[in-house]
């Protein structure tokens, strides 16, 4: 990077198209901060884009050519929200054709490496039935040509460009192996006896590619978090002009105007509430659990929903301006610091390629050098080329992958990415949403209290007064109603009051239930009914009051209650040894109250979504070590994103899921200790799988060069290699939580 300082830099974004790993995105980076008037280059895998600090004005084209230059393909990013969508639309559609492209080669490749692979297999068992060399040749060679095709491309962009990845290593094997096959195809053996190795090649490019596929899946459902959270964005706002109102475009809007929020829509801009009164869900922004009332001169955010009344809204941000906007931009920045590491295979390539090569033509120049006949010094230099062929390196993470996220996908787990891996087994501390991921984020009846002690008369004419309310606190008395068998009668006359409760007529009788407010305004006085809210509310719970035909007559409270296995979960975590704490924008008292019933080691409450994201790198620093985060909403999409590894509940918003690591597919926070157990023991058997491939090579190798193993025997191994890391894998699928 550049000295000179990005503060007045300009800058700008290239959408990149050809990476394939974490290799390809440093490599790009230090191409294009080499560019003079670069000040500063991020490149992001995950993102497929370049974000570029300009010092001075560079004609893009320049900067393409230099994309180009490393192998890549660029183009300027448009931040136009229709051509933008109209790109990603695009994208999509060409990455799920290449997925199929990709998908029908795996088929084939698995299917004409099958006759092969079962030959070689019964071999052990005595049951020599060797396919013909050039029956071998005609189901090797599609193999080698269409799925190969990528990894050479891959392999000749990354040599050009000075570098080795994981596409070198295939290219390299499968050229050793099929290329000294053909040549035994047509030269045979002296000994008369026919080592051929096609099913080398065929295995390797089959599951490699398999492992290719995986890889490309997770990073698009990384980048399809900030899709999700763009589709919040509403598209059209109900303008006013004077006495009429007109849909148009969100683009048309502009400060200063007035739009109308109709009961039941999306907010589409930020604003200040000029005229109105209604309860608003601002679940996904910060992350409470019941509708707020606001009104006018209350500030509003686009992307939250309207409740029961109508709202006159004049404008106050636009676009990149809104909260929405903000903590989409949050999610691009945390996933860019959060770009996949680099495979330790592929780190490891960059120095094993070259010394292999070196190694082989040594061995050949050795064995000529010192009297070798020039089929031995074949013969010698093809086995060291065929020992260190990278099928085991190939095999050892997707084998696992497939395995181990296979397992805890049948328990509920969905792993999308091995960065989680990587990262879970050194989680030091595991920070929790409360609402919807510790709760069950929705209201539930705590408590009836009726001043003439019928308990159950007071809730079932409180339900039956608003069996037709879509209110959360309505539902909850509703569904409190017919738990208890309750009998419930529709209401002759029904009226919401929009942040203040309902009116009803029930069979010649007026029943109000409402807040303070409502019954102040109705003039309804009571001393205990009073007394009785406050000290309900004090214990973190949301109360109402009931009046019937203008007298205070009982008490209802509701609390988002907790889940069944939430205690579990903290107390399963702690015996991990991992500190758990909870990140919540409810407020103090609620969240003192449930981290008191979990027993979190600590809380901190009132957190907005850019303050959960900040709290994160603070828990990072205190901690000393890696941090989780788990939640469901939108509002904690940055901090999924921000966190080391975030982990999303199943039953959360899909922005949440896509923002994610690991994804729990039942809201069950038990699962949260079983996730991490999963992780560490699939990142086990990975870390294993290299192990052994590597021992293979480092014991292998020297034998293979003095010519104590023949292309056959380093056949064998490289078999055997392949065989371990695959029976290694396979064990993962005993898992259980």
């Amino acid at each position: 990077m550049r000295s000179a300082s990005s503060s007045s830099a300009r800058e700008l974004t290239l959408d990149i198209s050809g990476m394939t790993c974490g290799s390809c995105a440093a490599r790009l980076q230090r191409s294009l901060s080499a560019v003079d008037g670069v000040a500063e280059a991020n490149v992001n895998l995950a993102m497929e884009n370049a974000r570029l600090a300009l010092v001075r004005d560079i004609p893009v084209p320049d900067l393409i050519a230099a994309v180009e230059k490393a192998g890549f393909s660029a183009r300027l990013h448009e931040d136009e929200a229709a051509k933008a969508r109209a790109e990603r639309e695009k994208a999509e559609a060409a990455a799920r054709a290449e997925d199929r492209k990709a998908f029908l080669l795996f088929v084939m490749g698995a299917a004409l490496s099958l006759p092969l692979v079962i030959s070689m297999a019964l071999m052990p068992s005595g049951i020599h039935w060797m396919i013909p060399g050039l029956v071998q040749l005609l189901l090797a060679t599609p193999v080698q040509i269409l799925l190969g095709a990528r990894f050479y491309r891959g392999a000749f962009k990354a040599v050009l460009s000075g570098g080795a990845n994981m596409d070198v290593l295939v290219a390299l094997g499968t050229s050793a192996a099929y290329g000294y096959s053909l040549y035994r195809v047509f030269v045979p053996d002296p000994s008369g006896v026919e080592h051929l190795y096609f099913e080398a090649s065929m295995v390797i490019l089959t599951l490699v590619l398999l492992g290719k596929l995986l890889e490309n899946r997770a990073r698009r459902a990384t980048s399809a978090a900030v899709r999700a959270l763009m589709a919040l964005r509403p598209e059209t706002a109900n303008k006013i002009d004077g006495d009429t109102v007109t849909t148009v475009p969100i683009t048309e809007i502009r400060l200063g105007d007035r739009v109308l929020v109709r009961p039941g829509e999306r907010v589409p801009v930020d604003g200040q509430i000029e005229k109105g009164k209604s309860e608003l869900d601002e679940t996904l922004i910060t992350g409470e659990s019941l509708p707020v009332t606001r009104s006018a001169g209350d500030h509003v955010t686009a992307g939250t929903i309207n409740g029961s009344g109508a709202l006159t809204v004049e404008v106050m941000a636009l676009g990149e301006e809104t909260v929405l906007a903000r903590i989409i931009k949050l999610v691009e920045t945390a996933q860019g610091r959060k770009a996949p590491v680099q495979k330790l295979v592929d780190k490891v390539s960059a120095v094993f390629v070259p010394v292999i090569i070196v190694f082989a033509l040594l061995t050949f120049a050795g064995w000529m050098i010192w009297g070798g006949s020039l089929d031995a010094a074949i013969g010698a230099s093809v086995a060291v080329l065929v020992i260190a062929c990278p099928c085991a390196l190939g095999l050892a993470t997707p084998t696992a992958l497939v395995a181990g996220t296979g397992a805890a996908a049948r328990a509920g787990i969905l792993i999308r990415d091995i960065e989680a891996l990587e990262v879970a087994h050194r989680l030091k501390l595991i920070a929790f949403d409360k609402t919807g991921t510790l709760t069950r984020g929705a209201p539930a009846v705590t408590d009836v209290i009726a001043f003439d002690r019928d308990n159950d008369g007071l809730l079932a004419a409180a339900a039956s007064a608003q069996l037709a309310s879509e209110h959360p606190l309505a539902r909850a008395m509703v569904e409190a109603a017919r738990a208890k068998g309750l009998p419930l009668t529709a209401p002759d006359e029904f009226e919401a009051v929009p942040g203040e409760g309902i009116a009803a007529m029930l069979g010649g009788h007026s029943l109000v239930i409402g807040n303070r407010t409502l019954m102040d305004r109705l003039k309804v006085e009571s001393i205990t009914a009073d007394s009785i809210r406050k000290s309900l509310e004090g214990e973190g719970k949301t109360a109402v009051l009931a009046a019937l035909d203008g007298r205070a007559v009982g008490v209802i409270a509701f609390s988002d209650t907790l889940r069944d296995t939430s205690v579990q979960a903290i107390q399963a975590l702690k015996d991990m040894g991992i500190r758990t704490v909870m990140i919540t924008g409810d407020s103090e008292t609620v969240a003192r109250k449930v981290a008191a019933e979990t027993g979190l080691d600590e809380v901190r409450a009132g957190v907005r979504p850019d303050g959960k994201a900040k709290a994160i790198e603070a828990l990072r620093a205190e901690a000393g070590g890696a941090v989780g985060m788990v939640g469901d909403g939108l509002n904690d999409a940055p901090a999924l994103a921000a966190a080391d590894i975030g982990i999303a509940m199943g039953s959360g918003v899909d922005v949440a899921m896509e923002a994610a690591g690991i994804t729990l597919m039942r809201p069950d926070p038990l699962m949260v200790a079983a996730a991490v157990r999963v992780s560490k023991a699939t990142l086990g058997k990975i870390r294993q799988n290299l192990f052994w491939a590597f021992a293979y090579n480092v014991i292998g190798i020297p034998l293979a060069a003095f010519g104590m193993l023949s292309p056959a025997i380093a056949g064998a191994a490289m078999a055997l290699s392949s065989v371990s890391v695959v029976t290694n894998a396979g064990l993962l699928k005993r898992w259980k939580p």
